[in-house]
């Protein structure tokens, strides 16, 4: 046994060499990743880099040859992130002191840039989260309280994906949507200032839309006891005698509806407010 290791000791430790050197080349990158091979320093190539309208299967992915010891390979996720942000205290336009978590949702699109600003996927998140905050702190700050509670809260939240995308391409990821978990208020006096303010506010709007109902209403009735009256006066103009009938047989029907069976009229035969029951004459 000793005697064939000494014959054939030099093949083995070159076959073994060989081995190790084979392996050392050979990289497995699966779907869910891309990767970047780095020689001396600098990208050269990438490996399965995310393409939107690529499918799965035909991205690269798999086994890839690298040159041992000289090229070393970053793998780099390429499904979409989450980026946390901590609680954060924000001024809100109407000098309201808000607690606003939020959070996003981003995207490695070009790996290469990553590693060149960022470097590794744990310093992209240091590098994006500063600027989440203050892309937050801008938008919120020029919005008073009570549009986090309405329909413009869409409307911020759209600006904040923009403008934290805009910023965040230069490091090589894609922000593909911003949300607030929570926007609150400080507990105590501050929430109770701004909770009075916020129904002070509401009282005042619906007085509005009150004086703002009863003026639309008594216009309207004016304009309707105005067509009335053009109506009469076309009526009248047409048939005088029908005219004068029909407002007696109105005069009679309010008079008399407005008793109550008890009370008496006492008239005259010839009384005026009677003729139409007298007939033409």
């Amino acid at each position: 046994m000793d005697s064939a290791w000494q014959n054939y000791k030099a093949p083995i430790i070159a076959a073994i060499a060989l081995l190790i050197a084979l392996l050392s080349s050979l990289v497995i990158v699966p779907e869910t990743h891309q990767a970047v091979v780095i020689r001396t320093g600098e990208p050269v190539r990438t490996i399965n880099r995310f393409k939107p309208d690529v499918p799965y299967g035909q991205t690269g992915a798999g086994v890839q040859w690298r040159i041992p010891f000289l090229e070393q390979v970053q793998v780099i996720d390429r499904r979409v992130l989450d980026l946390d942000m901590e609680r954060q205290q924000v001024l809100s336009n109407d000098q309201q002191r808000l607690q606003v978590d939020a959070y996003a949702r981003y995207r490695i699109i070009d790996p290469v840039r990553m590693v060149e600003r960022a470097g590794t996927e744990e310093q992209l998140e240091s590098a994006l989260l500063p600027i989440l905050t203050s892309v937050l702190r801008q938008e919120l700050g020029r919005r008073p309280f009570v549009s986090l509670i309405n329909a413009e809260r869409g409307t911020a939240m759209r600006n904040i994906t923009a403008a934290f995308d805009r910023q965040a391409r230069q490091y090589g990821a894609q922000v593909l949507d911003v949300r607030i978990k929570r926007a609150d208020l400080p507990e105590g006096r501050p929430l109770d200032a701004a909770f009075i303010r916020m129904e002070t506010d509401r009282q005042e709007e619906a007085a509005t839309i009150r004086a703002a109902g009863q003026r639309d209403a008594q216009i309207i009735q004016a304009e309707a006891q105005a067509e009335a009256a053009r109506i009469y006066a076309e009526a009248y103009g047409k048939d005088p005698e029908f005219y004068d009938f029909y407002r007696a047989m109105e005069s009679y029907r309010r008079t008399f509806e407005q008793g109550t069976g008890d009370s008496s009229m006492i008239l005259s035969e010839d009384s005026e407010y009677f003729r139409q029951f007298r007939g033409r004459r």
